[in-house]
């Protein structure tokens, strides 16, 4: 066999999964692994973010993935919570297991190198998938919500301690390209990592956990953008677990099945476009 039929013939047999919200939920995890038979070799694994928080697991679902380089993810809420306790150096609730470990320092470094948007090309079937923890507002074109994600990381290494300390709050709730330093970051966050519903502006309800649309808001995939209407272009998010995973549309693809809340830890495979889930 040729080294480029070899290659082919790899290519055809690896698969490439995104896992929705782990929230410290290591031992289902690890059972999710296993249904899908992974294979570390071929297989790729990209996580939606908040590998983190209210689970018992933190430290063991970090430590994992830290040791096995092949496996991605996008930062969530969460996970940016994280790394502010470990800037701070102070431990809280769920996470100060992971403040206090030996291997903090790696871990925050880890964090800080994570992106906050992944784009996913499927060579067989030519589909394009956009990965965020909570989505793509239909103001912003893909490639510009991946401009706004770098700038926004590189901003976040650069100066760790400012942008987390200024990360925090609802406002502004509307974007403008006329924003700059901390609301700038702030709501390009809020908007990658925070979303469920907004209204025809644009403007973020940052209140509103539940599936029901309230006011003159609806959830932030329910408009008729243009840019949405692209038959290769698939939204992967997390983050929402009062969905449990229902978008009701193909190309935009909930991953948080509420595992933590005792519910299921879902993946999907990018291939073929089949769930796999385990129950809590």
């Amino acid at each position: 066999m040729s080294l480029w039929s070899y290659l082919r013939q790899l290519l055809r047999n690896m698969s490439t999964y995104v896992v929705g919200d782990v929230h410290g939920c290591y031992s289902q995890f690890c059972r999710l692994l296993d249904k899908i038979n992974y294979n570390p070799v071929k297989d790729k694994i990209i996580l939606t973010g908040d590998l983190v928080n209210r689970g018992n697991e933190s430290l063991a679902m970090i430590n994992f993935c830290m040791d096995n380089p092949g496996i991605k993810t996008v930062l969530g809420n969460h996970d940016l919570y994280l790394l502010y306790l470990l800037s701070i150096n102070k431990g809280k609730g769920k996470l100060k297991k992971i403040i206090k470990a030996k291997n903090h320092k790696k871990i925050y470094q880890w964090l800080l190198s994570k992106p906050l948007f992944i784009k996913e090309k499927d060579l067989k079937s030519g589909n394009t998938f956009f990965i965020t923890h909570a989505g793509i507002p239909e103001i912003w074109s893909p490639n510009k919500a991946q401009k706004l994600a770098k700038e926004t990381s590189e901003a976040l290494k650069k100066n760790p301690s400012k942008f987390l300390e200024s990360m925090w709050g609802n406002n502004p709730r509307t974007w403008s390209d006329s924003l700059e330093g901390s609301e700038r970051y702030r709501v390009i966050v809020n908007y990658l990592t925070r979303m469920r519903f907004i209204n025809s502006s644009a403007t973020l309800d940052l209140k509103n956990t539940s599936a029901v649309s309230s006011n003159n808001f609806k959830p932030w995939f329910q408009y008729d953008s243009k840019r949405y209407l692209d038959k290769k272009y698939y939204y992967i998010f997390g983050h929402w677990a009062a969905l449990n995973g229902k978008t009701h549309s193909e190309h935009f693809i909930g991953l948080d099945t509420g595992c933590v809340w005792k519910g299921k830890l879902t993946a999907v495979r990018l291939e073929d476009l089949k769930k796999i889930s385990v129950k809590y």
